[in-house]
């Protein structure tokens, strides 16, 4: 059989996976990145519900401009206090 030889290109990578003890590292810009994804994702989705609503009764045969702003904006207040209310955990 061929003689594997020892790979020193990886010496010091598994040195670093060795030394890595679980619960160590420092995750505080993860941590921001993923709570900034939340809210842009919700808030996000509440200005496109209200923009479709907007839209779909406004231009429907029949509809009017006002009856949809006025349903637009109603959907927008109550997801406004629906999304804001609530406690956020602290970690």
């Amino acid at each position: 059989m061929a003689d594997h030889q020892h790979d020193t290109l990886h010496d010091a990578a598994d040195h670093d996976a060795e030394a890595y003890v679980h619960g160590t590292m420092t995750i505080e810009e993860q941590s921001a990145t993923w709570a900034l994804f939340q809210d842009l994702a919700k808030w996000g989705s509440l200005i496109i519900a209200c923009v479709l609503l907007f839209l779909t009764l406004a231009f429907q045969p029949g509809g009017s401009m006002i009856s949809g702003l006025i349903a637009a904006v109603v959907v927008g207040v109550a997801g406004y206090f629906f999304l804001k209310g609530g406690k956020k955990a602290a970690h």
